[in-house]
């Protein structure tokens, strides 16, 4: 009953096989090979026009590297106060841009509050030398609280920042976990919506290590190499990074995966809704379940057998409080027999 994060689990089985089957002979290194040549093709189809592809490692390389590319050392780059690249990536935006400011921009169940976000792209007076320059914004989808934006309200955000003249990245760790609870195609999440580049993530759902750097307009992504080189993400033997991006995408494995791991968190979230005094911290949109239990509840679990973490959260931080926030992820991996054997604890 392993509900800390989506992290905590393996690979899926046909990742593996992909791997083993590339770990043959020798080939051309630094991404010359013919399995990354084909990734561009495969992103293009996926996404319905002619797209430039940079694998990577990890999630915290693929969100800096790609806001470097808009972000100039002067810069601001917009986003949610609880966005992974503000408090959770240890300055590693600010690093690879050079030095640029991450405004945070509050808004309920970790969705950027388009209201909040004009007024303070309308205070920098364009020009000033003591002002730094806004210059992108960046959304996580799904994001931080669990929480996937509909294309209403990506359009709005998008729209206020070509307003202001801003590029627009998306943060896509769980991206194949927000497409399908959306129920739309991946062009209509991204570049259609208004994204000039995304992080497209598969580690979490099912690859051993594999994120994707897609620039929607290649000649946006001219210098890039040169940055993921500089930066030390360049892997000599990339053809085992991108294999498993391949793999991923074939037979659409990364949407059956997403599937499962949205529906156990329902299926989760459901059931501890049927207990008194439970309630939703934030809707259940993907994988994640934010929820508050009952403090003698919440005490009880933490001893118990289940792994999940307790979440930081105002309310919980008063004297006397009785329920705690609680976050629990489940995955493409996870299993029926493991919820119910959960909620069957908790329902003590």
């Amino acid at each position: 009953m392993i509900f800390t994060s989506d992290n905590a689990f393996g690979t899926s089985p046909e990742i593996l096989e992909a791997l083993t089957r590339v770990n043959v002979g020798a080939v051309a290194s630094y991404g010359a090979d013919d399995v990354t040549a084909r990734l561009t093709k495969k992103f293009s189809d996926v996404f319905e026009r002619d797209v430039a592809v940079f694998p990577v490692a990890t999630g915290t390389a693929a969100n800096s590297l790609a806001l470097s590319v808009f972000t100039p050392p002067y810069g601001a780059i917009y986003c949610h106060e609880f966005a992974h690249v503000n408090v959770d990536e240890c300055g590693a935006p600010e690093m690879f841009s050079g030095g640029a400011k991450l405004v945070g921009i509050g808004g309920a169940n970790g969705k950027i509050d388009a209201d909040a976000l004009a007024l303070k792209l309308s205070l920098p007076r364009k020009g000033d030398v003591h002002q730094v320059v806004p210059s992108t914004l960046t959304i996580t989808q799904s994001n931080e609280l669990g929480g996937v934006y509909t294309l209403a309200e990506l359009h709005r955000l998008t729209e206020l920042a070509r307003q202001y003249e801003l590029h627009v990245h998306m943060d896509g760790a769980r991206f194949a976990n927000a497409l399908v609870s959306l129920g739309c195609t991946p062009a209509e999440m991204t570049w259609k919506s208004g994204i000039d580049v995304l992080s497209f993530g598969a580690t979490k759902n099912g690859a051993m290590a594999a994120e994707a750097v897609v620039f929607f307009d290649p000649a946006k992504a001219a210098d890039f190499a040169f940055r993921r080189k500089r930066a030390g993400h360049l892997f000599s033997k990339m053809r085992f990074l991108s294999v498993q991006l391949e793999a991923y995408l074939e037979n659409d494995l990364w949407l059956r995966n997403a599937r499962h791991a949205n529906a156990m968190s329902k299926r989760l979230a459901d059931g501890l809704l049927t207990i008194d005094g439970v309630t939703l911290g934030s809707p259940v949109d993907a994988n994640e379940v934010f929820v508050r239990l009952p403090i003698a509840l919440f005490k009880r679990l933490m001893k118990s057998e289940a792994a999940f973490y307790p979440w930081d959260n105002a309310e919980d931080a008063k004297e006397g409080h009785v329920r705690q926030l609680v976050r629990l992820v489940t995955s493409f991996a996870t299993k029926e027999d493991e919820v119910d054997r959960f909620l069957t604890l908790a329902k003590g």
